[in-house]
């Protein structure tokens, strides 16, 4: 039986559902030091979209991958707890400061370099920039037909995927050729939890770097248990042109961050009258928080 593979995007992103005064920088960049990192919630969902596949499916494998920082890796342990099967971790400095043009462009090359795979699935967009691109550009980079705000996916056929996509005003089903590559909307099933077996078994799957620092008891494990090791991949190793990645390969400028955090002192009770919901209105536009 082919074997029938999936791959899930996935991103570690600072818990930007918990912004307090520190989450800031003086320079406007996000404070990361001062956030959780936590897996991009939707791309938990897309997760789950895999492991439903590979539930009905028992020829079906989920890989993870990820970009970002070492400690990215573990966004590929967690999925690895709660059913996927192996994970990359893009990791280096001429990748940072990607903007998503940049980072599509580094994750179609890395999907390139592992060749074999039926379904792209990713979260529809990352909590820390909320574009709703990487993913429809990661699949106009590699040619392949995709599928927006998925909610759940059908059945996958042989040569075929059929979806239910939760629009504005409705639902509708949908059917594509595969490969392809779906996105998936924060109204899809959540991810399962932690697997207490898989926690056990993948407990010590770790990049090459992360190796380096192990104690001497657990070097031969990943000799003897495959598995373990979290493939890690520099610009070097996958095929790119360095001037798209990075930096240098995004166009997209930041001209102004404001960081405005609202105190308790500055609460205000609007009465439920049309004069009070109008001087609401006049003071939000007028300090630029609406228009």
């Amino acid at each position: 039986m082919k074997e029938f593979k999936i791959i899930v995007l996935a991103k570690q992103v600072p818990d930007t559902r918990n912004v307090g005064k520190d989450a800031m920088k003086a320079d406007g960049t996000v404070n990361r030091a001062a956030l959780p990192a936590i897996f991009n919630p939707e791309d938990l969902n897309a997760l789950e979209q895999a492991l439903r596949i590979k539930d009905k499916d028992s020829s079906a494998t989920v890989t993870l991958l990820s970009m970002g920082p070492g400690r990215a890796a573990e966004v590929i342990r967690e999925g690895l707890y709660r059913g996927a099967d192996s994970g990359y971790l893009l990791t280096d400095r001429a990748f940072a400061g990607a903007d998503t043009l940049a980072t599509s462009y580094a994750l179609s090359c890395a999907i390139r370099k592992i060749k074999k795979f039926d379904l792209i699935i990713a979260g529809r967009q990352a909590i820390d920039g909320d574009t709703a691109q990487v993913g429809p550009q990661v699949a106009q980079k590699l040619g392949l037909p995709q599928i927006t705000y998925v909610e759940e996916i059908v059945e996958v056929a042989k040569n075929k995927v059929i979806v239910k996509r939760r629009l504005e005003r409705g639902v509708e089903m949908v059917e594509c050729p595969l490969p392809a590559v779906i996105t998936v909307n924060s109204s899809a099933p959540e991810c399962r939890p932690r697997n207490a077996k898989l926690i056990m078994k993948y407990k010590h799957a770790a990049t090459l770097t992360e190796r380096q620092d192990s104690s001497e008891d657990y070097i031969t494990i990943y000799n003897d248990r495959p598995f373990l090791n979290i493939e890690e991949w520099s610009v070097t190793d996958i095929e790119t042109v360095v001037d798209q990645l990075g930096l240098s390969g995004s166009p997209t400028k930041v001209k102004k961050i404001e960081n405005i955090v609202f105190q308790a002192k500055e609460a205000k009770i609007v009465t439920a009258d049309d004069t009070g919901i109008n001087d609401l209105m006049k003071e939000l536009i007028e300090n630029h928080t609406l228009g």
